[in-house]
């Protein structure tokens, strides 16, 4: 199977049910499809605090807006282990406001099972409440749009398929994207300039960005939709990252 374009696969009618998993350090997984670690190796879960969170602004930036269905929205290229989730959900019930919703999508090509989800998130007791919450509401075989109703006032939507036609056929308004595929060098069509301006026209006025990636075409591609990028110093060491907004 070709690393380089996956979601031709696709489209040729060749959808694998999940990806084929290598695991690392016990419960780390690795997707042999892409040659990639579904997180950083040394903290995926302080990861997404530097990058998804801190990147966007959040958690402050829950007490202060919301779009106009009451929603804020989270758009995520890569649901991978969900890990970016769970550490989401579980900081938006210490800070949100107490009317206020969260939606959040996420896009997915190759949905995880349940049990690989379970094994991937154990080590991180931090979301253990979490963890056990989504491996209880998953599906047994993910595919289409996945729709679950979680604890404090949260929705999650995972929509299993090529990212492009997901995210061309959501509802616009989102107030901040989770920018989350494999690497750029692994999984390059998840960074396209065609799904970068995707992006750009379901992003709410204002909205923002935040991804580890930080390749040059990468950072034009969002230049070129309309997003303003600004580089920021990367996690572990990482030298830089990059985060934006509408």
């Amino acid at each position: 199977m070709s690393n380089r374009d996956p979601e031709m696969l696709v489209t040729a009618g060749q959808m694998l049910d999940s990806q084929t998993l290598d695991w690392h350090d016990g419960d780390m997984p690795y997707s042999k499809e892409f040659g990639d670690h579904f997180y950083c190796r040394t903290d995926g879960r302080q990861e997404c605090g530097h990058v998804f969170l801190a990147g966007n602004g959040l958690p402050a930036r829950w007490l202060q807006e919301k779009s106009p269905c009451g929603d804020f929205r989270i758009g995520e290229l890569g649901f991978g282990t969900g890990l970016n989730f769970c550490e989401t959900w579980r900081q938006w019930k210490l800070f949100r406001g107490p009317a206020a919703r969260l939606h959040f999508m996420s896009f997915e090509l190759y949905p995880m099972k349940r049990e690989e989800i379970d094994r991937a998130l154990s080590r991180w007791p931090e979301i253990d409440a979490e963890r056990q919450a989504l491996a209880a509401a998953w599906p047994d075989a993910p595919t289409g749009q996945v729709d679950l109703q979680m604890a404090g006032q949260t929705r999650l939507t995972v929509s299993c398929g090529p990212a492009l036609a997901g995210v061309t056929g959501a509802e616009p308004g989102f107030n901040a994207w989770f920018l989350d595929g494999f690497a750029p060098s692994r999984n390059p069509d998840m960074w396209s300039p065609e799904l970068m301006q995707a992006l750009y026209e379901k992003t709410a006025p204002g909205g923002t960005f935040g991804t580890y990636a930080a390749a040059g075409f990468v950072r034009r591609n969002l230049q070129a939709a309309g997003f303003s990028v600004e580089r920021r110093p990367g996690f572990a060491g990482k030298r830089e990252m990059l985060c934006g907004k509408r």
